[in-house]
């Protein structure tokens, strides 16, 4: 059993680090403040050719697995960029998914090589106000017209919704049946976003504040019915797809942030001295940023392996819940020790710390929370009668 990276991942790594020099920290913390889309970085990103690391070949991309755009995202976090930098670019790495996997020719001809250079920007669209992880439950409808469907609900937790060219939408286009499977009748859309006749308004959030998220209103919004994605009725299952992709990468990214906070509190206790020597003698300093370096390994090696079974078509849906959850969780404390090592220069906006732990404390309820997580596990793993 080889637990070891490929010479070609190492060279991503490194790759990466290169074009994050060009980002430091007080480049996000300006981006944080000013609430402000960091466009440099996402055309630098796409001039390197990241934005296409999981595009296929055919369309202009690297081809690569998720494991390798795990690689890339969770170098960008570690940077300093923290979700700031990760959120600006991780949906058009994977959330273009159910397009490649479902989408028709020319929708993928048209799409994916604009993706791919940067030009064509695109958002997700599947909660909304009252629906919490209860999919089966939406309300936005899609209402056939003459030449395609008009949408009508309120979606909300659109991420860069204002940036963004194209929305991939899950609308229901036929009513829950209470006689059947409750996720029946749910269609994808991937479609053009008219922002002149939108009511887009931004959400106010604790951090993460360079990418900007909003609600969105959408009011008779006319899409042609070419822009189904996959079959209608089973969007849903199209859903599915993305969503064991996305927790490995969130994963990456969780663990990045922690590297990032963890590497400012060993500089600090190796260089901040008190009581003539190094705060980073104390056993009260070395053990707890210990701890988390241990749990930083341990969720990392939960993701490779999560990361491994998708790229080689293996069920990996424990597995990528679970390394949500320790990354998440190890990434979060490992900004927490940051700042609590730092002391009251951890709770200044100068040193970062403050920012790596309000974007870390973020991946702990989403994309999917941890009592779901725990739910799920408790169910399929531990084959425990279902909780809700």
């Amino acid at each position: 059993m080889d637990f070891g990276l490929l010479p070609e991942h190492d060279d991503i790594r490194h790759s990466v680090r290169e074009l994050m020099r060009a980002f430091p920290d007080s480049y996000w913390a300006e981006k944080d403040s000013a609430h402000e889309y960091p466009s440099e970085f996402y055309r630098a990103f796409a001039d390197a050719g990241y934005l296409g690391t999981a595009i296929p070949l055919e369309y202009g991309g690297s081809g690569l697995g998720i494991l390798e755009a795990g690689l890339v995202l969770g170098e960008v976090a570690a940077s300093g960029a923290a979700l700031n930098g990760a959120s600006a670019v991780h949906i058009s790495i994977f959330g273009i998914n159910p397009v490649i996997k479902h989408g028709t020719e020319e929708m993928r001809k048209h799409a994916l090589p604009a993706i791919v250079r940067g030009d064509l920007k695109v958002c997700l669209s599947v909660s909304e106000p009252d629906l919490g992880t209860d999919i089966s439950n939406i309300k936005t409808t899609a209402r056939p017209v003459d030449g395609g469907y008009a949408i009508n609900g309120r979606k909300t937790w659109l991420t860069t919704a204002a940036e963004s060219h194209k929305v991939l939408i899950l609308t229901r286009t036929s009513p829950r049946d209470e006689g059947r499977n409750p996720y029946d009748g749910l269609t994808m859309f991937f479609s053009d976003l008219p922002h002149k006749l939108l009511d887009i308004r931004p959400i106010e959030k604790m951090g993460r504040n360079a990418v900007t998220t909003y609600e969105v209103v959408f009011d008779n919004m006319i899409v042609p019915a070419e822009d189904v994605v996959g079959a209608e009725g089973k969007g849903f299952k199209l859903l599915l797809d993305g969503l064991n992709p996305e927790r490995i990468l969130a994963a990456f990214e969780g663990i990045g942030i922690g590297r990032a906070a963890l590497a400012k509190a060993v500089i600090y206790a190796q260089e901040r001295q008190v009581y003539r020597r190094a705060i980073g003698q104390n056993q009260g300093v070395q053990f707890p940023l210990a701890d988390v370096a241990m749990r930083l390994d341990a969720a990392e090696l939960m993701t490779m392996k999560a990361a491994w079974l998708y790229d080689n078509g293996k069920p990996c849906g424990e597995e990528a819940s679970m390394a949500k959850f320790l990354a998440a969780e190890a990434g979060f404390q490992a900004t927490d020790r940051a700042l609590q090592t730092l002391g009251g220069f951890g709770y200044a906006s100068e040193f970062h710390v403050e920012r790596y732990f309000r974007e870390a404390r973020l991946l702990r309820v989403t994309p999917i929370s941890e009592n779901m997580i725990l739910a799920y596990l408790s169910e399929h793993k531990l084959g425990l009668p279902k909780s809700y």
